[in-house]
């Protein structure tokens, strides 16, 4: 069984056993603010768990690796249209907009743990732009837009799951971080036009108006990520702003146009300098409201939201870690023990993109690499049909069925929060024989399933370099490196340092205890390295050179006799007394 199917089967496995279990999708009432803490018609303090659907309606380039040419969606819409022509331009986003985000990948979170949903809305699936009104100052609604998140809603209610609003691009764009809103700075920002601001009120009455009388209708997160200097230009994302005069009025104005048809919703607030700088902008103006703050690449301390914890106790209002991510397997653990240690609920980003470290990865393509490549100027033009093939079949790729499952970043949100234990990542279990890929090793905590040195990047906390944990960037999310030979295209450890180590869990399916041969395939370029190897708990060999195998890439064969299995369980560690090998695979073989 090949790895894609290997870790479609192990999803789906997920999702088997939550569907079969799933009960009736009554809701508990609508959410609210009650205090600081956000319940629900029940009064029971709820702690939502989410993960926010990045890339489905709103495009950033680095989710498409496309950041360094165009960031912005239309920037990136424009590039296609010069290549394949703006009716196939189109085809490619109904494709993408129909198998980006389904049922099944609703489903899917609903198995994993998540109990909501973020949904970054851009707004011209729901109205034109102010410049395409036919006549100015009114509003033309699409239908694209409300129908999508009306059968969101509905794969949220079947999975008792709440869906957030949240406008992630605003009509002219609310930041001069100009890819997170497809803002065109050629055009009035939403901060620069009247027309606009009118526009966003008008889709948040409309939004309200539509799901008033739905309590699965978690919150509406009314402007995401605000970030422009208002009072200077030189503070171009608002993060020295003292006043914020016009967030806080364009927030109660969309406030009171809300209130004007729903008076049930909770609504979250964010502050400038992308979300979080509240200058100017509390108290707040509304009883039922809460505070969305965002948090990236910084250490997992309470010192890092010790001011989020002051402006609650402050003014006596909920808090909401609102989107947080891209970081490793280990700072995400962190980062939720920590927030929920505070009663503080979270939204996580994304769900997919062309990326490892979020559940689903959106497979690369050969086709789509050769247009990446053109569009980087480092390789041919590609025909008008060869892009558009490519194009559609990334497109593809977005179903959920065609994506990589990485059940260790589910693990690391979920179960390592509450646990140590470790756990094998495939069934291990063997008579005879059993070969185990270097890169499966256990799931579980830095410290328990692995000891690796370099686990995550807190780069805002140290003042950088910003450098990957993992440093293939490939298969796992974990600190150990990873990365795929480009021949045999299989997976391997690599960057080993010394004092690291992997460990193993494996089933002896015997009732007696024996002694078997383990075969490390090993390569190396160096004399010194050497490796310990102990079978639950105890050393059974001790730094045992490693050979000079002539290359990081040039595999060998490191047998070790006589190693006593137990009948059940066994635990296999390799440690690395001495690094600078490469480990691809452990053999077991008993007579």
């Amino acid at each position: 069984m090949n790895l894609k199917s290997s870790l479609c089967k192990l999803l789906f496995v997920f999702i088997l056993v939550f569907v079969c279990n799933l009960g009736g999708a009554r809701a508990q009432g609508f959410l609210r603010a009650e205090g600081k803490q956000i319940v629900n018609g029940q009064n029971q303090s709820v702690i939502l768990r989410g993960m926010g659907l990045g890339g489905w309606m709103l495009q950033e380039g680095y989710m498409l690796r496309t950041a360094e040419f165009a960031g912005q969606q239309h920037r990136i819409k424009a590039k296609m249209e010069e290549l394949i022509g703006p009716e196939r331009t189109q085809e490619f986003y109904n494709a993408w907009l129909q198998n980006h985000t389904r049922k099944i990948d609703i489903d899917s979170m609903a198995a994993w743990g998540f109990n909501s949903v973020r949904l970054p809305m851009h707004y011209n699936l729901y109205t034109l732009p102010v410049e395409q009104e036919p006549v100015a100052g009114q509003n033309t609604w699409l239908e694209k837009g409300f129908q999508m998140t009306d059968s969101l809603l509905q794969w949220c209610k079947a999975n008792r799951m709440y869906l957030i609003l949240d406008l992630h691009a605003s009509p002219g764009g609310q930041g001069n971080d100009t890819n997170i809103s497809d803002r065109d700075p050629a055009k009035p920002s939403f901060w620069d036009s009247e027309a606009n601001q009118q526009k966003t009120i008008a889709l948040w009455r409309k939004l309200a108006e539509r799901y008033k009388d739905e309590p699965w209708i978690g919150a509406y997160d009314i402007i995401n990520e605000p970030n422009w200097g208002f009072q200077s230009k030189e503070d171009k994302n608002g993060c020295a702003e003292k006043d914020n005069a016009l967030l806080r009025q364009l927030m109660v104005d969309i406030t009171k146009a809300i209130r004007e048809v729903d008076q049930r919703h909770l609504i979250f607030i964010e502050g400038n300098c992308w979300g979080n700088n509240y200058n100017g902008v509390l108290p707040v103006w509304d009883k039922n409201m809460g505070l969305s703050f965002h948090k990236y690449w910084n250490y997992n301390d309470l010192s890092a939201i010790k001011g989020w914890l002051d402006l609650r106790d402050q003014h006596k209002v909920p808090i909401w870690l609102g989107e947080t991510g891209e970081n490793s397997n280990v700072w995400f653990r962190q980062a939720i023990e920590l927030v929920e240690g505070q009663g503080i609920g979270w939204a996580w980003w994304p769900l997919k993109k062309l990326g490892f470290n979020n559940p689903l990865e959106v497979p690369m393509t050969p086709g789509y690499q050769k247009l990446l490549n053109y569009w980087n100027n480092k390789g041919p033009k590609p025909s008008a049909d060869e892009a558009y093939a490519s194009l559609m079949e990334l497109a593809e790729n977005l179903k959920l069925e065609n994506n990589l499952f990485h059940p260790d970043v589910v693990d690391a949100m979920f179960r390592q929060v509450k646990s140590t234990e470790t756990i094998p990542f495939g069934n291990y279990s063997f008579v005879k024989k059993l070969t185990i890929p270097a890169v499966n090793y256990d799931l579980g905590r830095n410290g328990f399933a692995y000891l690796d040195k370099d686990t995550a990047n807190y780069y805002i906390s140290t003042g950088g370099p910003r450098t990957p944990w993992n440093r293939g960037t490939t298969y796992r999310n974990d600190g150990v490196d990873i990365t795929q030979d480009s021949v045999s295209k299989k997976f391997f450890v690599n960057h080993i340092e010394t004092g690291e180590w992997l460990q193993y869990t494996t089933a002896f399916e015997e009732n007696k205890a024996t002694t078997g041969t383990l075969k490390l395939l090993v390569a190396s370029d160096t004399n010194t390295s050497k490796l310990t190897l102990s079978v639950n708990g105890d050393v059974v060999k001790a730094g045992m050179g490693v050979p000079n195998t002539g290359g990081p890439k040039k595999w060998k064969t490191v047998t070790l006799k006589n190693i006593p299995l137990k009948p059940g369980k066994n635990v296999f560690r390799v440690i690395a007394e001495q690094g600078g090998f490469q480990l691809q695979s452990l053999e077991i073989n008993v007579k």
